[in-house]
């Protein structure tokens, strides 16, 4: 395909992807989008996370899931960015990322992250990925959000999870 080897591809795919309504045609897109998996792709995917298109956000999640290694190099600037909705969908993609840095990042958001939902997206997904190093910054954010109840019952499934290992 001659657009993968365009300079200019990746941003112009997606403007494209903003605008079109044909389900077939954003797939095509966001295929292509995934095999040339560079830096462009990857900001543009990014900023669709904080589109107002629940298709277009989906699509995007589901194209940063199929590059692991490329997405990684995006999370750090997802998890601070200051839409709070954009945090949680990150975390949404970190469940199937299967990187090593996953659990570090969910300690980091619950240690740092001001915003109870995404707190608890973050504890969720340490039920399922959190060791024993994460059960002092899970005792610390149930202290913080202490009149939170889904956050005192997801802390405590957490650290009963990590408990019996």
């Amino acid at each position: 395909m001659a657009l993968l080897k365009h300079d200019q591809a990746a941003p112009l795919l997606i403007e494209h992807l903003k605008s079109e309504s044909s389900a077939v045609v954003r797939e095509a897109v966001f295929t292509t989008l995934a095999r040339l998996g560079d830096p462009a792709a990857l900001t543009g995917l990014a900023q669709c996370l904080s589109s107002e298109d629940a298709n277009l956000r989906n699509g995007a999640i589901e194209t940063l899931k199929l590059l692991p290694e490329q997405t990684a190099t995006i999370i750090p600037k997802l998890l601070a960015d200051s839409n709070s909705d954009v945090r949680i969908l990150t975390i949404s993609i970190l469940e199937s990322l299967r990187h090593p840095s996953v659990e570090q990042w969910l300690v980091d958001v619950i240690q740092d992250d001001p915003h109870l939902n995404v707190c608890g997206a973050a504890l969720d997904l340490l039920v399922e990925v959190g060791g024993p190093e994460s059960l002092g910054p899970i005792e610390r954010v149930k202290q913080r959000f202490s009149a939170e109840p889904y956050i005192q019952f997801a802390a405590d499934l957490a650290m009963k999870r990590i408990k019996q290992g």
